[in-house]
């Protein structure tokens, strides 16, 4: 019992204050601001993830020396972020700047100077706190401003109306067949040979994001429709 108590009053209990107010903040950032718009479950599975593990491997990595720490902490988030496509469709730029949020913060938690946290002096994580509150504040000034649109990939069997002057006509079709309010649309490539055209619909989803990755189609390929 006294070897536990002397496990989390010591050094290691620090550590782990600083791993629960990490999780905290990253956790308000990610349920409250980011799932409440997008409800992607599979991004809320990784960013929690990634947020303890980013932690623990920054905290053990500086364990080190502090001087060779550095570098190997560099090197290691410079390989992290190298396989965050994980090798397959590209993270939208909204996931991918909450991604990086989330990782700041898990090492900022995991790098600030241990020996100016005391266990028994709580108002030393008053800087900790601080950076969390500006963080959060940013993030949820830009959402309040921003409305998040909801996108989806549709193989289009009628090309011919993807011409401009037939906008109007290939809005109102797509409106019928699927339902939803379009408020704009993007033409991808066109097969001529199968008479279908690959089209990016961006419609009213009532904040919730649903990109449909099965067709992959290059952003040079893509045109926007004149109105």
């Amino acid at each position: 019992m006294d070897a536990i108590m002397n496990l989390f009053s010591g050094e290691f209990g620090t550590t782990l204050l600083r791993f629960l107010l990490c999780i905290v903040v990253n956790w308000v950032i990610i349920d409250r601001l980011y799932y409440r718009k997008c409800h992607r479950r599979d991004f809320y599975f990784t960013f929690m993830l990634i947020s303890v593990a980013i932690f623990f491997l920054v905290y053990f990595m500086m364990g080190m020396d502090r001087g060779k720490a550095t570098m190997g902490v560099g090197l290691g988030l410079f390989g992290i972020f190298s396989i965050m496509r994980y090798r397959t469709d590209t993270m939208p730029v909204r996931e991918m700047t909450y991604l990086f949020i989330i990782v700041c913060l898990s090492v900022v938690h995991a790098m600030v100077n241990i020996e100016d946290l005391e266990p028994n002096h709580f108002a030393d994580y008053g800087k900790l706190v601080v950076i969390d509150l500006i963080v959060i504040t940013a993030i949820s000034l830009c959402e309040m401003k921003l409305k998040v649109q909801s996108t989806k990939l549709i193989q289009y069997d009628r090309p011919e109306l993807t011409k401009p002057e037939r906008r109007e006509e290939l809005i109102a079709d797509l409106e019928e067949r699927t339902g939803l309010t379009i408020l704009g649309v993007e033409v991808g490539g066109i097969d001529f040979l199968k008479d279908s055209v690959v089209l990016r619909v961006t419609y009213d989803g009532k904040g919730k994001t649903d990109v449909d990755g099965q067709f992959k189609v290059r952003k040079s390929q893509w045109r926007e429709t004149e109105s």
